[in-house]
């Protein structure tokens, strides 16, 4: 929260009145994310090497992925620091989205760090079993999906948005909260899923957390909302510097992870970015895109 710090001084130097804008402090998340990842991902690859902490690969999967073994895994641990330290030193961390979408985030981690884990231990593919797997991700899902169905503030809590036609909306009652698991979940799994060639679930994502931003701050922006027909709801344009974050957490991690990738993500970065993605779809309504 040192945005709050610098903007507190405003009075005593108006310059400082510009941490109040959510743009420029996406814009900050956005650097401080990418210099976090530049400067420590080399660190974190030789560590990964010296432990011996590599890539497991799946004797079914094609003979060009074998080259893969022996890469550092569990690369995902700095997108995520970086994603969280640049939050929370841009980020408002009394609002209710930056709170969850961190909860997303690191739950999802560390559902994908104990996989990571138990692969690297018994030296094969094989982590999390598949029941266990998807049970705790369902579990953090569902208490994420209630947390936002029951929020007293919220009155378009369990709604759906057709985009761009806000008065187009599709009330859903409770079964918002099995709904929302599916997004949560889906989106997870599926960056897990994409990832596999060097540079490809970074990459999409990146383009994927820009695409957010825009949505969150649109949302959260009663002239921009109103003027695009899109729902407005409070409090959502500051997930802009959370989605800030995690693009520049990606162009970081991009640099080490292009061909020939130096290190991989692992499933603790790619269950918590598509965890991410997930939650802001549900945040902003818009899973209709």
């Amino acid at each position: 929260m040192l945005y709050k710090i610098l903007f507190a001084l405003h009075d005593l130097w108006s310059p400082f009145n510009v941490f109040r804008y959510i743009t420029f402090r996406a814009a900050l998340a956005i650097v401080t994310a990418a210099a976090i990842s530049f400067v420590f991902a080399p660190v974190l690859i030789r560590w990964l090497r010296d432990k011996n902490i590599t890539q497991q690969i799946r004797g079914l999967g094609p003979e060009r992925h074998m080259v893969k073994a022996g890469t550092p895994t569990m690369g995902g641990i700095i997108i995520i620091v970086s994603i969280v330290v640049s939050t929370v030193l841009w980020g408002d961390l009394a609002n209710r989205y930056i709170q969850a979408v961190l909860v997303a985030l690191l739950g999802f981690g560390g559902i994908g760090l104990l996989d990571d884990y138990l692969k690297i231990k018994r030296k094969n593919s094989v982590g999390l079993r598949a029941l266990h797997k998807f049970s705790l991700q369902i579990l953090l899902a569902l208490a994420i999906g209630m947390v936002v169905y029951l929020h007293p503030d919220d009155q378009y809590a369990s709604v759906l948005i057709v985009p761009f036609f806000k008065k187009w909306l599709i009330e859903m009652g409770v079964f918002y909260i099995p709904f929302s698991i599916i997004v949560i979940v889906g989106a997870s799994n599926a960056v897990n899923l994409t990832d596999g060639i060097d540079g490809l679930a970074i990459g999409l994502v990146a383009v994927a957390t820009l695409a957010n931003a825009a949505l969150v701050y649109i949302s959260g922006h009663t002239g921009l909302a109103d003027y695009l027909q899109v729902l407005y709801l409070v409090e959502t344009g500051e997930l802009t510097v959370f989605c800030g974050a995690m693009f520049g957490a990606a162009l970081g991690f991009l640099w080490f992870n292009a061909y020939p990738a130096q290190i991989i993500m692992g499933d603790v970065g790619s269950l918590s970015l598509g965890a991410g993605l997930g939650f802001m779809a549900i945040m902003t309504k818009q899973e209709l895109l």
